[in-house]
């Protein structure tokens, strides 16, 4: 046997697939997730990574009450609309940006670390004094292979 023993980086993966619109709305993805949910506005095509919607349905379960999507993929002209970056998770069908019914910004954010402590991303989009404008707070979360955090 060789001495030689290398370290492996495992990358946890599942599959990003396509779907339509017009074939798949209404598709089950998991107890609590269809395919409409993921979906971009005016767009028939949805990527979506399983990953993600296995992520969203840990958080339902955690929380027992709606997750509740505003932005899951997006296109690329849908995401310059909305001033989203250029290299948005959300164009590869790997994000998507969420409340929780009821549950603070913050108490969802960390809930999401303890899935993804060291990878993805998660994002903290709160409802307070410094963005009264807002309709309700929102956590984004993703499913990158390097970790990064933000709070906006």
């Amino acid at each position: 046997m060789s001495t030689d023993r290398k370290k492996r980086k495992v990358v946890f993966s599942i599959a990003i697939k396509e779907y339509s619109m017009s074939r798949d709305s209404t598709r089950q993805l998991s107890p609590s997730f269809k395919v409409r949910e993921f979906a971009c506005k005016g767009s028939d095509v949805v990527l979506l990574d399983e990953e993600l919607v296995v992520l969203l349905q840990c958080i339902r379960e955690h929380f027992g009450k709606p997750v509740n999507i505003t932005s899951g993929y997006r296109t690329a002209a849908h995401n310059a609309a909305v001033g989203g970056s250029k290299s948005s998770q959300h164009l590869l069908g790997r994000a998507a940006d969420f409340y929780v019914e009821g549950v603070d910004v913050a108490t969802v954010a960390a809930y999401a670390e303890t899935l993804l402590p060291s990878r993805g991303g998660i994002g903290r989009y709160p409802k307070d004094a410094k963005h009264p404008t807002r309709k309700t707070g929102w956590v984004h979360i993703d499913t990158r292979a390097n970790k990064s955090r933000w709070s906006m």
